[in-house]
């Protein structure tokens, strides 16, 4: 997991031009995507949805579901992802989007999901076989943003390249043992971690809750600001110095948030602290908000991986998903969406 942690750059470089060769030309106007994918299959549309809705003229929404929207129609652009290519999810929403015709890619490393693409003529970006779906997230975020290259104002070519050379650097700061990620997973230690970041970051959060509950083995949380002042804090006003002990607030802080983000967070660290909550403060040191996502995905990604050292366990097996699969089965042979 180490090795695939730190292919990271490459993957994204390669999955962009991977995607800018399978792009095909984009409506000028009313350019709406829709993505489809569940679990590792989808954070990579959660963490392009950020740059490409705030500096493309796409708009671009994220289902975690086999139900597509109401709204989808011929004039959609539907991504399909599942890095299996067997997800019933994904497969039930490629079947719906062809109903309503609307403009299909998929992206899937085999199984079901590429031969209905092949058989319908649909365009696929093929992912390297043999990953955990997780280990993906490279190949499949450069691949998104590769589609989309000609929705931004410029090429993203140079941008890409240059995420990819900062994310390089910073992960051989990431790996080692006295590094910012060993540092952060020794004070989240054994509590039960919240990971906080301002709105634009809410995938980047996501993901680093999802590696350490896949890598780590142990549950997480994540939510995001503005948001969480208008409920989690009231918990956090009210947890008792007993329960407070069991408990760790991650804050991920990126160098170019606005002055009033940075006060909610200095406000919510001497909050936390007077109740005796540990805090651990985590810096996204890039202006370039596609890097800050890239770099912050490699943090988290260490960051869990420190933890499962401490904790001694193996993060690389998924058993628990691959049981529940089994348990139920296929639902769409059962009637199901």
């Amino acid at each position: 997991m180490r090795a695939l942690a730190a292919a990271l750059p490459d993957a994204l470089i390669a999955g962009y031009r991977a995607g800018v060769e399978l792009a095909r030309p984009l409506p000028v106007d009313d350019l709406r995507v829709v993505a489809v994918g569940m679990g590792g299959s989808a954070i990579a549309f959660d963490l392009a949805r950020g740059v490409v809705e705030a500096e493309s003229r796409a708009s671009l929404s994220v289902v975690r579901a086999p139900v597509l929207p109401r709204s989808v129609d011929g004039r959609t652009e539907v991504f399909v992802a599942s890095y299996s290519g067997d997800t019933w999810e994904s497969l039930a929403a490629y079947d719906a989007a062809g109903r309503v015709g609307a403009r299909r890619t998929v992206i899937a490393s085999g199984g079901a999901l590429l031969e209905r693409a092949e058989r319908d003529g649909v365009p696929t970006l093929t992912l390297p076989p043999g990953l955990p779906p997780r280990a993906a997230v490279g190949q499949m975020l450069g691949g998104v943003l590769g589609l989309l290259d000609s929705s931004f104002p410029e090429s993203l070519e140079t941008r890409i390249a240059g995420v990819a050379d900062a994310t390089r650097e910073r992960i051989r700061e990431y790996a080692r043992a006295r590094g910012p990620a060993a540092a952060t997973a020794k004070k989240i230690g054994a509590r039960l971690p919240f990971v906080y970041a301002e709105h634009a970051f809410a995938a980047l959060v996501r993901r680093w809750k999802t590696q350490v509950e896949e890598n780590a083995k142990r549950p997480a949380a994540f939510d995001e600001v503005p948001e969480l002042f208008h409920n989690a804090i009231v918990g956090w006003d009210a947890v008792s110095r007993r329960d407070a002990a069991k408990y760790v607030a991650v804050l991920l802080e990126w160098s170019a948030e606005s002055p009033s983000v940075r006060t909610s967070f200095e406000y919510l660290a001497r909050l936390l602290r007077a109740r005796g909550v540990a805090v651990a403060r985590a810096a996204l040191s890039a202006e370039d908000r596609l890097e800050a996502v890239v770099c912050g995905v490699a943090l988290g990604d260490h960051v869990s991986l420190f933890l499962a050292e401490q904790a001694r366990v193996d993060p690389y097996p998924f058993d628990a998903i691959t049981r529940f699969k089994s348990a139920l089965g296929n639902p769409a042979d059962a009637g199901g969406s």
